[in-house]
């Protein structure tokens, strides 16, 4: 019995140091693509890294499943902004505007990494898994805010991934063309998006500005930032 139990601490341990040095190997992926671009190879990666391809491939079936582990890491770091700044407590529209703000600052910190997770791939969409991720967290957010108002919750997943593929098709165009500020682009997407949200609900009798704080009340209510609609 004993003996099982050094197995599955030995085997806890592997785990462990594996999931650690992928960890690794993903953020010496994102410096070598901030550095180099998105066409950056599997080798520079791996020369980032201080190590040798093949180790690199013992962690990673493929650069498929490099950039997916890239994806994820996007995700997270996406998500955690976007969703802090969507839940601070202001008014509804201002929350919307917080959101898409941090979103494009975040991709900002990382352009070329990004810019790679955006493009289309061979080897398939790198952030799928994390879009729709991200939708089922805003989706869990509207559908909230809709019950809330006496809403039809089923709205609020369509809308949801409307809004995380008008955000990944905003954010590739304003990283590859830079026509215009970050913060313009963030002002034009947060007006696009509110305007989206807000008048479709209205179309059901919904005022999403209903969510806005009262003054002195600072509990955080599903979905905001704005002013008034």
């Amino acid at each position: 019995m004993a003996s099982n139990v050094k197995a599955d601490g030995r085997a806890t341990r592997w785990d462990d140091h594996r999931a650690q040095r992928k960890e690794e190997f993903v953020r010496a992926a994102v410096r070598a693509i901030d550095s180099l671009g998105p066409d950056v190879s599997v080798s520079d990666i791996a020369t980032e890294a201080g190590v040798s391809k093949p180790v690199l491939y013992r962690y990673f079936a493929d650069k498929a499943e490099l950039h997916a582990a890239v994806g994820a890491w996007g995700t997270a770091l996406v998500l955690d902004r976007v969703i802090t700044a969507v839940l601070l407590p202001a008014p509804t529209r201002d929350r919307v505007t917080a959101g898409v703000a941090a979103y494009l600052d975040t991709i900002a910190e990382h352009p070329q990494a990004f810019l790679l997770l955006t493009r289309q791939h061979a080897g398939g969409d790198p952030l799928a898994a994390g879009k729709d991720q991200i939708a089922a967290k805003l989706a869990r957010l509207l559908g909230d805010a809709l019950r809330q108002l006496g809403g039809d919750a089923g709205a609020a997943e369509p809308w949801a991934h409307a809004v995380v593929g008008l955000g990944s098709s905003v954010g590739q165009w304003w990283l590859e063309r830079r026509t215009m500020s970050r913060a313009a682009a963030a002002g034009y997407l947060g007006d696009f998006i509110w305007h989206a949200l807000s008048g479709a609900a209205a179309e059901h009798g919904v005022q999403l500005t209903a969510l806005d704080p009262m003054a002195g009340d600072a509990t955080v209510r599903p979905l905001r930032k704005g002013t008034d609609g």
